[in-house]
């Protein structure tokens, strides 16, 4: 039995015509193309999900998708990598204009890029649920941490995070930071091993506290 007409097709039917994963570029071309139904929020995000929608078609779609739709798109399995990584650039962009309860929740269940861009949200509840995210990776934590701007609320709370501060990386982004804590940086140099401390003093990055600190770990690790 052949498929109804797209532009005969009322929602439901739509919905249901969409979770076919074999549906041809045709198909979905046709239904991208009927503004009644492509206006609807799920057949939308159907089209933006489905495997086999052309990429001048998802891709400017995204830009329509509400926040935590865009969410959505960048967590689901099976959704292409391009097509992720373009929801959560979209995302990243509105994160200055949606609320703050939004931002919050974004913090703790959107995909650890998301949640990396709020790391240094100025609200502290924003920022601590973003450090818990599931999905925040070592290296996402450890490039924030390497911007001085908007760290003033995100690096004392990594070093004072007992699982982040285990990690030579964090380690040394943090002695690398300015909001680091000062009373913190001679316990966070002694964790960073001998290799590590010589390169942070031969790169001059150091801000002058947490060079002296470094400097004097250092020193007692090679007369021990």
């Amino acid at each position: 039995m052949s498929d109804p007409i797209p532009d005969q097709l009322n929602e439901d039917q739509a919905l249901a015509l969409l979770k076919r994963r074999d549906l041809p570029r045709e198909t979905l071309e046709a239904l991208s193309k009927n503004g009644a139904l492509a206006q609807q929020p799920k057949v939308r995000m159907a089209l933006v999900t489905h495997p086999h929608t052309p990429r001048h078609i998802s891709l400017p779609t995204i830009r329509h998708l509400y926040a935590f739709e865009l969410m959505q798109v960048a967590l689901l399995p099976g959704v292409a990598a391009d097509v992720k990584r373009a929801a959560e650039e979209v995302l990243i962009g509105r994160l200055a204009t949606i609320t703050s309860g939004e931002r919050h929740t974004l913090a703790k269940r959107a995909s650890g890029r998301v949640a990396a861009a709020l790391l240094t949200d100025k609200e502290e509840r924003v920022m601590q649920a973003a450090l818990l995210n599931p999905q925040m990776t070592e290296m996402l934590l450890a490039r924030a941490l390497k911007r001085d701007a908007g760290t003033e609320l995100l690096a004392p709370a990594v070093a004072n995070h007992q699982k982040w501060t285990q990690r030579t990386e964090i380690r040394s982004a943090l002695l690398c930071n300015r909001n680091t804590p000062p009373a913190k940086l001679a316990q966070i140099a002694r964790g960073v091993p001998l290799h590590v401390l010589k390169l942070l003093i031969r790169e001059g990055t150091l801000p002058p506290r947490a060079k002296q600190a470094v400097q004097e770990v250092l020193d007692k690790k090679i007369r021990s």
